[in-house]
């Protein structure tokens, strides 16, 4: 069964958006414009206009869509949005018997130093894929990926060798995005410019650090769904420990992060101390810079203007993980998540931004950003009522457009209310320039923390 392709689905929603453009009302609703309900008559068409998705409906649910207490027709649905698989088993296959595995047991090992090596630039004495079983955020076994990667660089500190958890921004929805699969098979299109700049595996490893990178979207690719990469994260560390336990068991650990890193790290703090306590005395801190830490905020920032390619793969992303919200889809959403966008990573799903679609013109809810679901999501993805086990190390730029510093500042707010040991940095700059700008204190921080210096809060005493 022939999928529709991405550049007809992009064709048919500029067309609903056209319409859509001339039918929206004026009003003085106090929701922000781009977030507000369409005419009725309008959802009510799309459906009539676009016709419904084509996609196969396998009678058996393969393991990777398979989630408890949905229809089989979401869980067809959900099989038909996941990446495509690449060709290689430690990316495309799913063990048996991952319920009788413990998180972070290790399930499978590829030496990559051949490649990860030119990548990385510095010189290493090894690079290793290492597939660990982790949890989704339904509870379900799943697999994982991340690559660990030994310095040749000596470690001349207290202690055993450190380890940094460098969650780069992967920003994708295919697998090939990954950095784990740009470390095992080289450089490509696909390759995110992030995986290597800034330094910090580069820097770390030169320091003596061993380098953790993580595929924290897990084997779905659930881009932006916190509680997954945190869970991915802590069972890499575990993972760590329990592929070379001489090495890695013992060491102190720092997580970070910026951006889509960002969001990683920010979930990884925050279920530490439920999903990980045995990690609690190992993950020295946590440092996390233009985070996208409310989504309600975040749709706002985005929906509707040349960020749209973005958030509805970040929607696509979180999804996967929460299959509810594809049952939400009308047919020109189902088109969009079952094409080729199902695959994409930041570099083409940006190119959906010229549309300027509005969300609201996926799904069969009139008022989808105000509806109950979208509470539900909201406030599962913010996790705010979660204490950071670990320091954290916020930092994010004033003039950001896209992400707005609000939401670092409400994030630290918040933290320091549940009584975390947290920083906040503020820098001049919009996102791009904030990374590096704010780059060189972010480090020393984490540096601190590896050496064995206790992190001091900046929270206002109470």
């Amino acid at each position: 069964m022939r999928r529709t392709p991405l550049r007809t689905v992009l064709g048919l929603a500029a067309t609903v958006a056209t319409l859509a453009a001339v039918a929206a009302p004026v009003h003085a609703d106090p929701t922000p414009p781009n977030l507000a309900p369409l005419p009725g008559e309008v959802i009510d068409g799309v459906d009539r206009l676009v016709p419904p998705a084509a996609y196969p409906r396998p009678t058996t649910i393969p393991q990777r869509a398979q989630a408890p207490g949905y229809p089989r027709s979401t869980l067809q649905l959900r099989e038909a949005v996941l990446p495509d698989p690449v060709g290689d088993p430690m990316f495309d296959r799913w063990p048996a018997r991952l319920a009788t595995r413990a998180n972070g047991d290790v399930l499978a090992v590829r030496d990559i130093t051949s490649t990860a090596g030119f990548l990385v630039t510095v010189p290493i004495a090894g690079a290793h894929l290492v597939k660990f079983r982790s949890t989704d955020v339904q509870g379900q076994p799943i697999f994982a990926t991340a690559t660990i990667i030994e310095p040749q660089a000596p470690w001349h500190g207290r202690g055993p060798r450190p380890i940094l958890v460098n969650n780069v921004p992967i920003n994708g929805l295919g697998t090939e995005c990954t950095a784990g699969y740009t470390l095992a098979h080289g450089f490509s299109d696909k390759t995110n410019q992030t995986d290597l700049f800034p330094p910090t595996t580069q820097l770390a490893l030169s320091r003596g650090y061993t380098v953790i990178v993580p595929d924290h979207e897990g084997p779905r690719q659930a881009y932006a769904e916190p509680t997954l990469a945190g869970h991915v994260v802590l069972d890499s560390i575990r993972a760590a420990a329990k592929y070379a336990p001489a090495k890695y068991a013992q060491s102190r650990v720092a997580v970070t992060g910026y951006s889509g890193g960002a969001i990683a790290t920010n979930g990884t703090a925050k279920v530490l101390g439920q999903y990980a306590p045995d990690l609690t005395d190992r993950v020295v801190g946590a440092a996390l810079g233009g985070v996208p830490a409310d989504f309600r905020m975040l749709a706002g920032a985005m929906n509707a203007n040349l960020a749209t390619g973005v958030m509805l793969a970040a929607t696509l992303g979180v999804a996967r993980e929460r299959p509810e919200l594809l049952e939400t889809m009308n047919n020109l959403g189902a088109q969009l998540a079952t094409s080729d966008f199902r695959n994409a990573c930041g570099s083409s799903y940006g190119l959906a931004g010229p549309f300027q679609l509005p969300a609201q013109l996926l799904s069969k809810d009139k008022d989808p950003f105000n509806s109950a679901l979208a509470e539900k999501i909201y406030t599962a993805t913010e996790l705010a009522d979660h204490r950071s086990a670990t320091p954290l190390y916020i930092y994010h730029g004033t003039h950001e457009i896209w992400i707005p510093a609000q939401g670092a500042r409400n994030l630290y707010a918040q933290q320091c209310r549940l009584g975390a040991n947290a920083t906040y940095r503020e820098v001049p700059g919009e996102h791009l320039s904030a990374a590096v700008i704010a780059y060189p204190e972010a480090t020393q921080w984490l540096a601190d923390r590896l050496e064995g210096r206790p992190a001091r809060s900046g929270c206002p005493r109470s």
